[in-house]
Order: C-alpha cells, then structure tokens, then sequence
C-alpha cells in the first residue's frame, strides 16, 4: 500500500493543568493523534503505528476511520496504556508520566509493528524516548535505505553540553521539529539559533523550532540564514497537539513538493484548528474545504 505518510509513536490519555489551575482529565491525546487527525485535512493517506491501551476511547479510533487513516500499525492492548499529566507553567509545556499508567516503553512501537505492504514516502517519529528513537531511526534506515524521508520530533530535553549525543540521530534524518518545550534553559531559549546550527549532520537538512504563538524559526543545512514563521488564528482556547499539527501541515506541503514558505504555511492553518478549540475537539470538526479556504483567505491561492 503506498502511503504519503506513516506516523510512530504513542496514543496517549493526558491529564491537563492549565496555568489558571484549570483541569481537564483522561482526554485523549499524543502526537500520533494529533498527527493522523491532521493529515486528511490534506488528503494525505496516513498510515499510524502505535499501541492504544484499553483506557484510549475506541470511538477516536474510529473517527480515526471514518477519515480514511490507516490503522494497521495500531495494536490494541488489554492494559491500561500511557498516560501522562501535561502541566503549562511559565508558557511552558511539562509532560510527566502518571506512575499508575504503562512505562514509555512498553506503550511505544517497532519498526516491527510496521504493516509489510506499506510503502510511505515519508516516515514521522513522535516524541519517545531517545534512546526508542534513536533505535527506530537505525532500523528505519536499514529498513528503507534512503528511499523513504525521516522527520522526527523529540521527546528529551535539549541540553547545551548534551547536544553531541544527538549527532548519532540526526545524521540519520531529513527534518528535525523541536519546540520551546525540548530546550533545556531560558538562556537555549532566548539564543536558539547557535545551538540549532550546531546540530546539522550527515543527511539533515531541515530544522523547525516551533515557539508556540510567536510562530517559530526554520534553518536549513544549506543556507546561512534563517527563515520566520508567524503564528495565526482566529483565538486561543487550548495549544495542545498544535505543534504536532504544524508539523504535518508542514510535510503535508513538502510532500506536494512546494516551497518552504507555502508548506509552512499549511503548518500554521493546521495548527489555527487545534488551538480555537480544547483537545482533539475542534480538529474532529475540521474539513479539508475549510483547511483549504482558511489556506486561501489568510495566504492567497
């Protein structure tokens, strides 16, 4: 089955505190939700490979369905699965793990767990572990050689004196998406550029670091200079799995072989529908005649 995109990672149930103490319990959430809820905004076929415990509601698995994803690669388990507390502090998104859930490990995928007949142009790890991540790049490589693209969104933290570790990664993908969240310390924050420039390795070529509402910073292995992006939306009721939009709006324009700036431009019209709203609501709700008249009005044809 030829496929523009294949997603792994983990189908999550989040706990959310909000700054003003607001909370909002066992809503259905990860990246790889976010991702495969984006995708058909821009009829992308999707494909997502995750493991969904007993607690994930069967019924976003099927509106997952409805929408034409593809769940061959999503195994169901008689266990409770991962389940995290996602805490906003300072501007801030804190991801801990419930001590009561299944570990990151046991709740994340195999290049294994990729259905056989499954042929994507391009492959997106959500946020594990490092060391899943970096196991999963390896065998993806050996897997598809250079055949197939490899995005990645990390799940650890950035740090200045750790960043070498990442080399052995990096050198292995396509397109690197890190947010504020995955920078250690302010002083990473308020100067990201050197320390983004100094992850460019082996085959990378991309870099998006998404700064939440002030929009984000792309570099790019072949370019001295940076390219802005700017956030856009018609308000702000909740910005969870707005990054994870963002980036497949983004590959959702690489894929069509677009210019930098349109694809990215995707990426914030993705995003515009996951934050007007509170989790996964206003995106169930979302249409690709939307997605592509929002694209149009705000950015031109």
């Amino acid at each position: 089955m030829d496929l523009d995109l294949v997603v792994l990672g983990n189908l999550i149930v989040d706990d959310i505190v909000y700054e003003s103490g607001e909370t909002r319990m066992s809503q259905p959430g990860g990246a790889t939700l976010y991702m495969g809820l984006t995708a058909p905004l821009w009829d992308l076929r999707v494909g997502l490979v995750s493991i969904a415990g007993k607690d994930f509601p069967s019924k976003i698995l099927r509106a997952l369905e409805d929408r034409g994803v593809e769940l061959a690669g999503v195994h169901r388990s008689d266990e409770p699965g991962l389940r995290t507390w996602l805490l906003y502090e300072d501007g801030i998104r804190r991801v801990v793990h419930r001590l009561d859930g299944a570990s990151h490990s046991q709740s994340s995928p195999t290049v294994n767990d990729i259905p056989a007949g499954w042929r994507p142009l391009v492959i997106h790890l959500a946020p594990m572990p490092f060391g899943l991540q970096r196991e999963l790049v390896t065998e993806l490589a050996t897997k598809f050689d250079d055949e197939v693209l490899i995005s990645l969104d990390p799940f650890e933290l950035l740090t200045e004196e750790g960043s070498d570790q990442w080399h052995s990664l990096l050198s292995k993908i396509d397109f690197f998406f890190l947010s504020e969240d995955e920078m250690a310390s302010r002083e990473m924050r308020l100067e990201p550029e050197p320390v983004l420039r100094h992850l460019f390795v082996g085959r990378l070529r991309t870099i998006l670091y998404k700064q939440g509402k002030a929009g984000g910073l792309v570099l790019r292995s072949d370019k001295a200079s940076s390219l802005r992006w700017a956030g856009r939306a018609d308000g702000v009721v909740d910005t969870t799995g707005a990054g994870d939009a963002f980036a497949c709006g983004v590959l959702a324009g690489l894929i069509r072989d677009e210019p930098l700036v349109r694809a990215l431009q995707r990426g914030v019209v993705s995003a515009s529908f996951v934050i007007q709203g509170q989790g996964v609501e206003a995106l169930l709700q979302a249409t690709p005649t939307a997605a592509q008249e929002r694209l149009e009005t705000w950015f031109g044809p």
